[in-house]
């Protein structure tokens, strides 16, 4: 299936972002989550799909965010070193990029190797939920902590994923502001049909579409995704990220 690599987004934290493919998640345990079936392990197919996007980057707002299915580790070095040519030839002086608690520490990694070109990175994880019972036991996230702030020693951003089963207006309420408290930016999703065992409750995504989202999404703090696709990249098929 060929999806939309490359996007513009054009409010709040004005940014270009790219969906790049590499060898996958490594977790692939989550029952929200069909996200890691856009992978391969052929690294030159890869490099090749992801020159494909990158060479849209036009550096216009000077922030780029890139995302693929698993954590930014999980590309090949030749798009890591295109990535970083391009943040230093086209003027971007901040990325924002995603990885999975499995993956904190080479995350940090990669952060340093763009701090030392002066590249701001800013590195995101799903958490989609601060009740840890409930992300674990339920949702299979694998991570290790309960705490917010040990989660936060790592990353920057967290992403929240509502609109399931047993999530209520309070529930939900505290995890938006959970994330506030510890992390620069949160980024909602709302959870979609995609074929794996966590499905959508619809009155739950009306409760948030009604009670929450109205108190946040002028909030330059908090991206909204309605839809999986709401960045500009990806397609209906492929839903839920990390």
């Amino acid at each position: 299936m060929e999806l939309t690599r490359y996007g513009i987004i054009d409010n709040k934290n004005k940014r270009e972002i790219v969906l790049l493919r590499g060898s996958g998640c490594k977790w692939k345990r989550c029952r929200f989550c069909n996200y890691h079936l856009d992978k391969s392990s052929n690294y030159a197919e890869n490099h090749a799909v992801n020159l494909k996007a990158l060479s849209q980057i036009t550096g216009k707002f000077g922030k780029l965010e890139v995302i693929n299915s698993g954590s930014f580790s999980d590309l090949d070095e030749k798009t890591i070193d295109k990535i970083l040519n391009i943040c230093k030839s086209k003027g971007v002086n901040t990325i924002h990029f995603e990885s999975h608690w499995i993956d904190r520490h080479e995350a940090l990694k990669y952060k340093a190797l763009f701090e030392k070109e002066l590249i701001t990175v800013k590195i995101k994880t799903g958490v989609e939920t601060f009740d840890y019972e409930y992300r674990e036991k339920l949702l299979c996230k694998g991570i290790s902590t309960e705490k917010a702030e040990e989660i936060a020693i790592f990353f920057d951003e967290c992403c929240l994923l509502f609109g399931l089963s047993g999530q209520t207006e309070q529930s939900m309420l505290k995890d938006i502001e959970i994330g506030l408290l510890h992390f620069e930016r949160v980024c909602i999703n709302i959870m979609e049909e995609n074929g794996m065992p966590i499905k959508p409750d619809f009155g739950v995504i009306k409760l948030f579409n009604e009670k929450i989202m109205p108190q946040y999404i002028n909030n330059p703090r908090v991206d909204i995704l309605l839809s999986n696709t709401d960045f500009g990249v990806g397609a209906k098929e492929n839903i839920n990220a990390k």
